[in-house]
């Protein structure tokens, strides 16, 4: 093995910034090394996460604020209010990270803190932990000598217990504090509506509604509160290996009967912390902006808007501690944040690994795409004066960096998609449980969001016209409503939901193409006239990108998708099926029609609104529908 990092070796690559030193106080500096029987990318996750980190080594809680573009903290130690300025991290993930406090208050001028990961084979790794200080006084300095250095035996035993629980795989976390008893009042409370929600979740959840419901007390009572925090369906459904709408729908009936709340979270697009926390639809504004970032962004792209449950007050009251502000935990997208000063350089010798990524300038909307693959460059060149031009890097390539303008600058690299564990309201919208509970839900006029793909069917009644004058109205509409129910019961048994009805046709959005198609040939087995009715209709289905807007007070979807799915009308008759040829590509499309035997017709949609004509293919579910006329006409302007 190799000797161990001293601190005089350490310190030159490392050295204090010369503002530092100004005072003329001699800095008191720590390094101490830890082997560890894991992987750099096994602990960097419990490493960077200090505020845990810290908890766990029974440091004081701390309290932050963002004032003007700057992060303040404080705290008490041994009695003493600490007051700093949090400088704003850097890091290389799975590699070191830096944080340091400026003191305004407290036996310190200067604080920093440096971790540095070696790796020393496939699972063994050395940590060096650094940490030094420019005292404020004599007594400072006699504070910071005799009492920093036991915090060695802490980080000792911190990491000898990540070490041991992840080598023993077991499941719960080794810094996991159990919270406080629930009061009599707020247990009696919970209970109950534990009961109330177990009787009103759907039977067809497909899984125990009982012990998800059971589940979600139990979580709600023994949890921790930085689990509770903001409770996000999707990593919890995994956690639990339970389906992911059904735990959505059980969330959304516990929000119904008191259990949870619902909030609408505004992300920054860069940091991706959340900016605002909007009640209820109605209080999502336009346009947010994010101090710490230095960017002011729309609500209207997908990624902007974010939802999650919170434990309602009156059973609990959740609270968030803070043992340190923990940046690069909170931001694990970020692969490599650096700040340069005025004229310097630096190369970074990062593990990233292969995938899309960004490179930005803090502040700066502007980006630039980094593809990281096997045959890519073993170096990437980024100036500060220029955003790289779009490159190709190997993993772990190594970053030259240099800033020469006369100003600081952060470089930031991260990851391109956006967190995939985030629940969007799209996929909100599109539960119609959650239409049917939270019907009082409306966007601002003037606010309209990207939901990202839909798929969007339109269902309409052939003969309309004829159908009333020969049943009568009172006949009619009786006959109307009775299609409507059974038109809803197919959607909602394939996942989809009622986006709005207009006269006798309904529009409908689903999660995917396949369901769509499957409730297109649900609905249309329930109209062929073996049952009786004499309502037949035509169906059409697309799929793309939608926005959501206000509409009456409902939500609407908008957008060149749903105008296409309306346009499509004009090629289908009673019983028939028409869609874009893309769809038959989409995942479980294809299966669904060789299943059926469906014989599809292909036909080009021609329309004065699109500039080329659109490829579809028509079905036929059944031998009526297939003896209508089968020859393309153009849509009506």
């Amino acid at each position: 093995m190799s000797a161990v990092l001293d601190l005089k070796s350490f310190l030159n690559s490392h050295p204090w910034p010369a503002h530092m030193l100004a005072s003329g106080a001699r800095p008191l500096d720590f390094l101490w090394h830890f082997d560890l029987a894991l992987s750099a990318a096994e602990l960097w996750p419990w490493l960077s996460d200090t505020s845990r980190l810290n908890r766990a080594m029974k440091l004081s809680r701390m309290e932050f604020w963002d004032q003007g573009g700057v992060r303040y903290g404080r705290t008490r130690n041994a009695g003493q209010l600490q007051e700093w300025v949090e400088v704003p991290w850097t890091w290389i993930a799975r590699r070191t990270l830096t944080n340091v406090r400026e003191y305004s208050r407290g036996f310190a001028r200067f604080v920093r803190a440096i971790y540095v990961l070696e790796p020393r084979g496939e699972r063994a790794v050395r940590a060096h932990i650094y940490f030094g200080w420019i005292p404020r006084n004599g007594w400072g300095r006699t504070f910071i000598r005799v009492g920093f250095p036991g915090f060695e035996r802490r980080y000792r035993k911190a990491l000898g217990d990540i070490e041991k629980h992840l080598n023993a795989a077991r499941a719960t976390s080794p810094f996991r504090e159990p919270p406080e008893a629930l009061a009599p009042a707020a247990h009696t409370r919970l209970a109950g509506l534990s009961r109330q929600l177990a009787e009103r979740l759907p039977k067809d959840l497909g899984t125990d509604a009982g012990a998800l419901a059971e589940r979600l007390r139990a979580h709600i009572e023994t949890s921790e509160d930085s689990e509770l925090g903001r409770i996000q369906v999707r990593p919890l459904a995994r956690a639990w290996g339970v389906p992911e709408r059904a735990l959505l729908v059980a969330c959304l009936h516990a929000t119904r009967v008191g259990l949870l709340a619902l909030s609408w979270d505004i992300v920054c697009p860069h940091c991706r912390g959340v900016r605002k926390e909007a009640q209820t639809l109605g209080d999502l504004p336009e346009a947010a902006e994010c101090e710490p970032c230095g960017i002011d962004f729309n609500t209207d792209r997908e990624e902007a808007v974010e939802v999650s449950f919170h434990v309602h007050p009156s059973i609990r009251e959740v609270t968030q501690a803070f043992f340190c502000s923990a940046e690069p935990a909170k931001k694990p997208h970020m692969e490599l944040v650096q700040r340069l000063a005025p004229g310097e350089a630096l190369r970074c010798e990062t593990t990233l690994p292969a995938g899309s990524y960004r490179c930005r300038l803090h502040g700066d909307k502007a980006f630039v795409r980094l593809e990281v693959e096997e045959r890519g460059a073993a170096e990437l060149t980024w100036s500060a004066s220029a955003l790289p031009a779009a490159a190709v890097v190997r993993p772990g390539a190594a970053v030259l960096l240099s800033n020469p303008t006369g100003h600081p600058v952060t470089f930031v690299i991260e990851t391109a998609g956006f967190g995939v564990d985030a629940l969007r309201p799209g996929q909100l919208f599109g539960i119609q449980e959650f239409r049917d509970l939270f019907s009082q839900e409306s966007l601002a006029a003037e606010v309209k969001l990207s939901i990202g793909e839909q798929t969007i069917l339109f269902t309409d009644m052939v003969g309309s016209t004829r159908f009333y004058e020969t049943a009568g109205d009172p006949g009619a509409f009786a006959e109307v409503r009775r299609h409507f129910t059974q038109v809803f019961d197919e959607i909602r048994k394939h996942r989809g939901c009622v986006v709005k009805t207009i006269g006798d046709a309904a529009m409908a959005a689903f999660p995917d193409p396949a369901l769509a198609l499957r409730a297109a040939a649900g609905i249309h087995a329930r109209f062929d006239g073996r049952a009786g009715s004499q309502v037949r209709l035509r169906i059409s289905i697309n799929t793309g990108p939608c926005m959501a807007v206000n509409l009456n007070a409902n939500i609407d979807y908008f957008g060149r998708t749903v105008n296409l799915a309306a346009k499509l009308q004009s090629l289908v008759e009673a019983g028939q099926i028409v869609f874009p040829r893309s769809i038959e590509q989409a995942p479980g499309v294809r299966e669904f029609l060789t299943e059926r035997g469906a014989e599809l017709e292909p036909l080009e949609l021609v329309h004065k609104a699109i500039d080329v004509p659109l490829p579809v293919y028509r079905w036929a579910t059944s031998a009526s529908a297939a003896s209508q006329t089968s020859s393309a006409r153009r849509a009506p302007g």
